[in-house]
């Protein structure tokens, strides 16, 4: 993360890399996954990224877990809407918002809420 804050994109996707390669567990992977994901260079490979932080995500057996959803389901569903599918966006968006009552009741989960349902307005036309 430091090397993120100081400007290094490549240096910190190496880095989660490194950890994605030594990660002992799911909790590890998925954390790894989803910051991988934010270095990708095309949509397609974000959106391959943010679904195995998804799938990893919703594997482990946590309460507080939850209140991460949201965010995962919105990063697939941006992608997908990126990628023009508006469809599996839509999908996607619904299951952010349907995880949204685990956010937090702060500053973060209020911009979480509001991309989820900007989002859901943006392909709900298609």
């Amino acid at each position: 993360m430091m090397l993120e804050g100081e400007g290094k994109p490549a240096e910190a996707l190496a880095s989660f890399k490194q950890a994605w390669d030594a990660a002992a567990n799911d909790t590890e992977k998925f954390t790894a996954a989803h910051y991988i994901a934010r270095h990708q260079p095309t949509i397609a490979d974000k959106l391959m990224w943010d679904e195995t932080a998804l799938n990893l995500a919703l594997n482990i057996a946590t309460d507080e877990i939850k209140s991460i959803y949201p965010s995962l389901y919105l990063n697939v569903a941006k992608c997908y809407e990126d990628l023009e599918d508006h469809p599996k966006a839509h999908d996607n968006y619904l299951m952010a918002l349907n995880f949204a009552p685990f956010l937090p009741a702060d500053g973060y989960g209020d911009m979480i809420k509001a991309g989820i349902n900007n989002g859901i307005n943006r392909v709900k036309a298609d």
